[in-house]
């Protein structure tokens, strides 16, 4: 789903039609959302100069700006257990971008408290917006690019995943099978 918001061209008097990519916040929060890059703006801005290798095109650098990722999840109040000692290193963050793109961090990787990774949204690139292409999951600390999502279409918080029933110990296994 996008939206369409108007914009002046190069000449005063032309306006022209932008679609905007939307981004959709699920999972355990307690504000999901659709955002667009412009609502990205509501945030402070940082920027990050970021250098890292790329497997099909060699280094690559760029200046982003935007938000950070955990002040955006912050804000939709992610659904962290008061009563559990540390309950926040339970939770996982999956980003998915246009292309079927998917990358996961912990949140321990962004909150302060512990690695405090200055993850962006980024809202440019190299000073050129990103309201049509949709916002960028930046990862300064990377020295691989692999993890920065072009055209963010997803974010998912989820902190009750599951690994469903304990495999058998290996002696189990050979009992199992001489049985």
């Amino acid at each position: 789903m996008r939206l369409s918001d108007s914009v002046r061209g190069s000449n005063p008097r032309e306006v022209v039609a932008v679609t905007l990519a939307q981004l959709a916040m699920t999972g355990d929060l307690a504000r999901p959302a659709r955002l667009t890059v412009p609502d990205l703006h509501e945030w402070p801005q940082f920027q990050a100069d970021v250098s890292f290798e790329c497997a099909t095109s060699g280094m690559r650098r760029h200046r982003f700006s935007g938000p950070r990722l955990y002040h955006v999840l912050t804000d939709a109040g992610p659904g962290f257990d008061p009563v559990r000692r540390k309950d926040r290193l339970r939770f996982l963050v999956s980003v998915t971008g246009t292309d079927g793109h998917r990358a996961v961090l912990s949140w321990a990787e962004i909150d302060p408290d512990f690695a405090d990774a200055p993850v962006l949204l980024a809202v440019t690139i190299d000073g050129t917006p990103l309201d049509a292409a949709g916002p960028q999951l930046v990862l300064p600390q990377d020295r691989c690019g692999a993890r920065h999502i072009s055209g963010i279409t997803g974010i998912r918080v989820d902190g009750g995943y599951h690994f469903g029933a304990v495999a058998p110990l290996r002696a189990d296994r050979a009992t199992l099978a001489a049985g």
